[in-house]
């Protein structure tokens, strides 16, 4: 009810979209980032005369109409809890978790300021939209918020306009009791331009102020504080908590109508008020035909770029682009899978033109630089290298933005392993809104040796297997690092997580592309009939442990199948036919070598197997004297062999 001024202003006077192709590529986007109040948006959706997409058996695509506003926080509404940016077109992230959405924010204005750079021309500017968002004070706390705004202040992302909600209201009471910095001065420590908005419920002309100043100031982002009352027109519960979570109800919001003169029925939009609105429909339409008119002509006069941007735009990959992934043979030299990953990178990005990222200041070790690009930069803003600094939440979040800001732009963000516990919520979100980003998480065991166990990460593997629509690949050399990058392109819809090693592995026999592809896969069997005597499983580093075990298992006769299960997500997509080639329901001697949790592995292995891992801590020393003090030997594999078989 605080922010309504500012919803207002912003979809009926400022912003510039379609509501009839909420995808429309040049739009303004907006972000709620204080997602909880997501009404808001639902109903400025419903008044601007935005459509639903979804469909079912029983609903056809239809508009966002005053049923699905009165099912708010149903089941099978288009209204959710907090804004879903799968759910409701017109919504472009999924925001929540406090500070996700400005953090998202700053990925959008990311996105559009970089664009911008590599494809607007003197005489056509093709690419201009700016990203607005409303944040409160949850936000405002949280430290994901002051990392992405340290960036965006760096970058200087003069097309990002943040309203901040200064209600002074929490959950459990007035900020007083726990937050008392002067965020003004934070952000204009940040590198922002700061507006101060004393009346935001009703003085809609300094709003309208506050907007045009901030969109003259062209080298900084800007943050409007808006001083706003909670609940404003509730005669009991304004500025209290008791309105921040919860409703108002019956009787509060009889008297709320009352003390606003609001005469109306429940859900009723009075007709000077749909005919006021109304307008948006035509001119959304207008405003993408002048577009699509502006792109024709860029087209004619700049073939190359127009197919660049087309691509970004629609998400079509280029034809025959995976013919550039390397590949390699036994006989190719040992290597770290953090190196072979940055093999990868700089052959895609010559052929993918929305592969952009970086590292939170370890891309000189997680191996994630551009070698025929410099770093984008506030000057420098066309450039692919991203330079997050030690940020790792907000480098996820950040990365979400991007990738939700176009179907083409494909995101990538580095550190190591272990310090995915700094980012998991962004995760967590990523896969959640469907956004395909690739996280290049290197340093991916007990290998790495000697930084100890407050690097060494054990139960991470497990942890992103359990977390749905997340594809975690664990690849054991070239061809298989070649093969998760080329899934984690194709998966649309999907983030994918890369666990890369620190030390050199062997380019080994049998691995491939295509293996990867499926999940899990046979690399050495010298069995018939699909009746090995044991299975000998292993991922990443640890396959190549799994290879040394078979060639001693052959020698004394046994007959011995050795898969590599780079990712579990994968292989579940696989037919129950394939499953039964790779692991027979009748073989239930099974081996699983991974340096890391066994939680899990009781699925793959069966009652009857054993899962060979580590369920402690890691310790400090060189990385071969770790896994044999661990067990993680050719000799242990060999030993519970041959318990079972």
């Amino acid at each position: 009810m605080g922010c309504a001024p500012m919803g207002h202003i912003l979809y009926d006077e400022v912003m510039r979209y379609n509501p009839k192709n909420p995808y429309w590529f040049n739009r303004d986007r907006f972000v709620l980032s204080a997602g909880h109040g997501c009404m808001l948006q639902y109903a400025l959706l419903h008044l601007a005369g935005y459509d639903s997409v979804r469909v079912s058996f029983f609903r056809s695509l239809q508009r966002i109409h005053i049923n699905d506003l009165k099912n708010f926080r149903q089941w099978e509404s288009r209204t959710p809890g907090h804004p879903e940016n799968f759910e409701t077109p017109g919504v472009e992230v999924t925001t929540g978790p406090l500070g996700q959405g400005i953090a998202n924010a700053v990925g959008l204005a990311l996105a559009e300021k970089h664009l911008a750079a590599r494809f607007n021309k003197p005489d056509n500017e093709i690419i201009d939209h700016y990203t607005y968002v409303i944040l409160g004070d949850g936000c405002q706390m949280e430290g994901i918020a002051n990392e992405a705004c340290s960036l965006a202040g760096h970058w200087g992302l003069g097309k990002l306009i943040a309203f901040y909600d200064d209600n002074h209201i929490s959950i459990d009471g007035d900020t007083e009791i726990a937050f008392t910095e002067s965020v003004d001065k934070r952000f204009e420590g940040l590198g922002w331009h700061v507006i101060w908005v004393k009346n935001g419920n009703t003085g809609y002309d300094e709003i309208r102020a506050a907007i045009k100043e901030a969109k003259a100031v062209k080298d900084k982002p800007t943050l409007i504080k808006v001083t706003t009352t909670i609940g404003y027109g509730s005669p009991n519960k304004a500025n209290s908590y008791s309105v921040h979570g919860s409703a108002l109800g019956a009787k509060e919001v009889d008297a709320t109508r009352k003390n606003l003169g609001w005469p109306y029925e429940p859900f009723h939009v009075p007709e000077d008020v749909k005919g006021h609105w109304s307008r948006h429909v035509p001119q959304g339409a207008a405003l993408e035909a002048e577009w699509n008119a502006k792109f024709s002509a860029y087209e004619k006069n700049y073939k190359e770029e127009a197919a660049e941007l087309k691509s970004i735009i629609t998400g079509e990959l280029p034809a025959g682009w995976e013919k550039a992934l390397p590949t390699y043979t036994p006989e190719s030299p040992a290597d770290a899978t953090r190196n072979l990953s940055q093999q990868n990178l700089n052959a895609l990005v010559k052929v993918l033109p929305g592969l952009l990222g970086g590292s939170a200041d370890l891309a000189s070790s997680n191996m994630t630089l551009l070698k025929m690009f410099g770093d984008f930069q506030k000057d420098t803003p066309e450039e692919r290298n991203v330079r997050f600094g030690v940020r790792e939440h907000g480098m996820g979040a950040i990365c979400n933005g991007i990738a939700l800001h176009s179907p083409g732009l494909i995101p990538y963000c580095a550190t190591f392993f272990v310090f995915t516990d700094y980012m998991r919520a962004a995760i967590r979100i990523s896969a959640l809104s469907q956004a395909r980003v690739i996280y290049v998480m290197t340093h991916d065991s007990i290998g790495l040796g000697e930084d100890g166990p407050t690097h060494q990460p054990i139960e991470h593997l497990a942890s992103f297997r359990a977390m749905p629509n997340v594809l975690m690949l664990r690849p054991a050399d070239g061809n298989e690092t070649a093969g998760a990058y080329k899934v984690a392109v194709l998966k649309r819809k999907t983030p994918s997580i890369l666990a890369l090693s620190r030390q050199k592995l062997p380019q080994l026999a049998g691995t491939s592309i295509e293996g990867v592809e499926k999940g899990g896969y046979i690399i050495s069997d010298n069995s018939s009939g699909n009746s090995p005597d044991v299975i000998l499983i292993g991922t990443g580093s640890e396959l190549e442990i799994a290879v040394k075990a078979a060639d001693e298992l052959r020698k004394e006769g046994k007959a011995v199948r050795v898969v590599s299960l780079v990712s579990w997500e994968l292989f579940d997509e696989q037919s129950d036919a394939y499953k039964e080639s790779v692991f027979p329901s009748a073989v239930t001697a099974r081996v699983s070598i991974e340096a890391g949790s066994t939680f899990g592995w009781g699925k793959i292995v069966g009652s009857k197997g054993k899962a060979i891992g580590i369920d402690r801590f890691g310790a400090s020393a060189p990385a071969g004297r770790i896994y044999k003090e661990f067990g993680l030997t050719p000799e242990a594999v060999i030993a519970a062999a041959k318990e079972l078989c």
